[in-house]
Formats: structure tokens, C-alpha cells, sequence
């Protein structure tokens, strides 16, 4: 697989280094981190070796130079090792230090693993950002279409594109939700990851989604919250200008990766339609923006904000007093209209910067809105002028 100039740099210390898979995490490790000794918990040999005798890990690693790198990949796999972890970098300062990557956080979560107290920090592996596409950047469909990660854009055809994202589904269904015992009705859960596709992008009513496939709501509840454990959707939740004791609006849902999504919809060898579009482009900038604030640090929360009546601007990132609101337009010609959420937002919060962002080439100014092409966006953004 061609590298890719990743933005993520190796901290100084232990690390975990959690994200989907395919994302290029091994990749990545191999060439920051080549001397490390690997422990790759995928392997079955390593995996039967390392639970056969589990004071292996600690002898193995106490014969290394002092501050050598370890790299325990998909740890998730064998929880119990964090405990050995933990005493190692408990011990002396001079300890190796660890990388442990991870393609679920379900185990980790659910199953009282030891997360070290602290003496690990923490990463997050996104597919491909706009900064990180090298040369050649990919038009907007093609981005739309077959999605950012990196093994799929390096291939060179549409066919061969396919092929490794139908793939993939099938991949987290065997090698993710079953080897781990996620759900109990395989099937069941694989239906719902189309319905959960085509959903994509939108306000969710867990209740009212149970209520409709006749299924129990606490099942749709840990169906969603399997594709959150393991990395491959998350939610966007209701801004709240201020804290309200009555239920708030309820959460949008996006998968990680546009190229996913249409694979799980089973829309892949379709042509790329009008009605998609809008909600693939969502997804495309709530991921260049996770990833953002992610490996910027910039803190705050995002989120989306919606009326009663119907309006809706599509992001929103608050820290303090600062506000950024963010309308996605996947229209190629700004009308005037497009904005009426941004202002009644700005109306409401004077202080909020209100951005627009579409698909056509000029830069424009609608009245206190700022409205960009998808590209000066990005630019604008990695540059630290929308957010910082």
C-alpha cells in the first residue's frame, strides 16, 4: 500500500492508537515505529501463545533496551495483557514504551480492562483527511462514492474500488462482530446494518426505529451501539445552548467513511444520485472535522442544531464562549435561501461565526455568512482559521 503523509505524530510516551479497520494503522506503525517488537494478536499462533502463557509478554519485554518500542496490535483481542502493561510502565521510568492498537473499544469498555491509570495516552486513527491525499486529490464523487481510506484510494479502478469496500462488511462481520460474540442473531444484525446505512446522516429515534421493525428497542439500542464500540459510526448529538432539564432532540448517526456506507446500503455499483449527496458530503465533513479537532486538540464539543420548525444547520463546534456553525450544501450554485438556518442561528447567538459551505468555485459573502467552496473550506481549515 503507497504511504500516505499522515498528520498524526508518535507521542514520546505509551500510547493507545484506536480506529477502524483499514485505516492504516499497521502501515503507519511500520514506518514510525520499524524496530519495535510486534505482538500481533490477529495472528491465531500469537494469539494461543500469548494465552497459554501469560507471563510471556512481561519476560519477553523486560530483555529489551531500556525506552525500546512494543507494539501490541488489536489488543482488544487479549485484555488481560493491559494488566502486564500496567506493571511494566509502573516499574521504572526506563520501561519500553507501548503502542496499543485497536479496532474495538467494545472489550476494553465493557470488560473492566486495566487502561493503565494514565500512563498511556490516547490517539484515534481516521481514514484519509483532504491534507493527507498527496498529489493526486481525488474529485468530490470519487470521494463521495468509494470514501478515504487509504487501500481503496490507491487502487486504480472503480471495480477494483468495489470489490475491497464489499469486502470490508464482510470482514467486520467475521473478523469483528462474530470472532467476539457481539450479537447473538448474526443475521439480524446484518439487516440492521443496512437499514443502519441507509439512516445514515440523519436524526435517529432509537424507540421509534424499534417500534417500526417490530424489534425490541433495547436490541436496536445495542445494535447501534456495537457499530459505536467498534469504531465504525458514532453520534452527533443536539446543540443545547443552554442546559434543560426535559429530553433534548435526538442524535444524528454517521458511519465513518462515505466509501461504507454506500458498501453496508448496498449502493456501491449504483451511480452516485441527487438525493445522496447531500448526506454523503455531511458525513465526508463530519469526518475531515473529527479528525480535526482530534489531532489538533482543540476541545469543545460538536454537534448539530435544529428548530422546532424545521430548520437545521448541520455542525456546530462550541468551546466557551466561541462558536463556529457550519451549513453543507451539496449544490453547485449558492441561492440565497440556503442560509435562512445560519441566520436565524446568528440572530439567536450574535456572537456565532456562520459558515457555508458548498460544492460551486467562487467564494461569496450572504450578508454576515461566509460561503465557501469545498476546497477553500478545507484549506481554510487545516490553516487553523475556522477553528482553533
Amino acid at each position: 500500500m503507497a504511504m500516505f503523509p499522515r498528520r498524526l505524530t508518535v507521542p514520546d510516551r505509551s500510547f493507545f492508537l484506536l480506529g477502524p479497520r483499514s485505516t492504516g494503522k499497521t502501515t503507519w506503525l511500520r514506518e514510525k515505529v520499524p524496530a519495535a517488537r510486534w505482538y500481533d494478536l490477529l495472528l491465531e499462533s500469537e494469539l494461543v501463545r500469548l494465552l497459554r502463557e501469560p507471563d510471556r509478554l512481561r519476560q519477553e519485554v523486560e530483555a529489551l533496551p531500556p525506552r525500546s518500542w512494543v507494539v501490541i496490535d488489536e489488543v482488544q483481542r487479549l485484555p488481560s495483557l493491559l494488566n502486564a502493561v500496567h506493571e511494566l510502565l509502573s516499574r521504572n521510568a526506563a520501561a519500553p514504551r507501548f503502542v496499543l492498537t485497536g479496532s474495538s473499544a467494545r472489550k476494553l469498555k465493557k470488560g473492566q480492562a486495566n487502561l493503565l491509570a494514565g500512563r498511556a495516552l490516547s490517539r484515534h486513527f481516521f481514514p484519509l483527511v483532504a491534507q493527507e491525499f498527496g498529489r493526486e486529490v481525488p474529485d468530490v464523487d470519487r470521494i463521495l462514492r468509494f470514501g478515504c481510506l487509504p487501500q481503496v484510494m490507491t487502487e486504480p479502478d472503480d471495480k477494483q474500488r468495489i470489490g475491497l469496500l464489499e469486502a470490508y462488511g464482510e470482514m467486520y462481520l467475521t473478523e469483528e462482530v462474530r470472532a467476539e460474540a457481539m450479537v447473538k442473531n448474526l443475521a439480524s444484525f446484518s439487516r440492521f446494518l443496512e437499514v443502519a446505512a441507509l439512516m445514515n446522516g440523519q436524526v435517529t429515534n432509537v424507540s421509534s426505529l424499534a417500534r417500526d421493525a417490530a424489534v425490541a428497542r433495547p436490541t436496536v439500542q445495542g445494535y447501534f451501539n456495537v457499530l459505536v464500540d467498534t469504531l465504525l459510526a458514532s453520534w452527533l448529538p443536539a446543540f443545547r445552548p443552554k442546559a434543560r432539564i426535559k429530553e433534548v432532540a435526538h442524535p444524528k448517526f454517521y458511519f465513518f467513511d462515505t466509501g461504507v456506507v454506500r458498501s453496508l446500503a448496498r449502493r456501491l455499483r449504483e451511480p452516485l444520485e441527487s438525493m445522496e449527496r447531500g448526506a454523503l458530503l455531511e458525513t465526508y465533513l463530519h469526518h475531515e472535522l473529527k479528525a480535526y479537532l482530534h489531532d489538533e486538540d482543540c476541545g469543545g464539543e460538536l454537534s448539530y442544531w435544529r428548530t422546532p420548525g424545521g430548520l437545521e444547520v448541520d455542525f456546530i463546534w462550541a468551546r466557551g464562549t466561541r462558536h463556529v456553525a457550519i451549513e453543507v450544501k451539496a449544490s453547485t450554485r449558492w441561492r440565497k435561501e440556503e442560509a435562512k438556518a445560519l441566520k436565524e442561528l446568528a440572530r439567536s447567538m450574535p456572537r456565532v461565526r456562520p459558515i457555508a459551505v458548498y460544492l460551486g468555485d467562487c467564494s461569496l459573502k450572504d450578508d454576515e455568512v461566509d460561503v465557501w467552496p469545498l476546497e477553500v473550506f478545507l484549506r481554510e481549515l487545516y490553516l487553523g482559521r475556522v477553528i482553533s
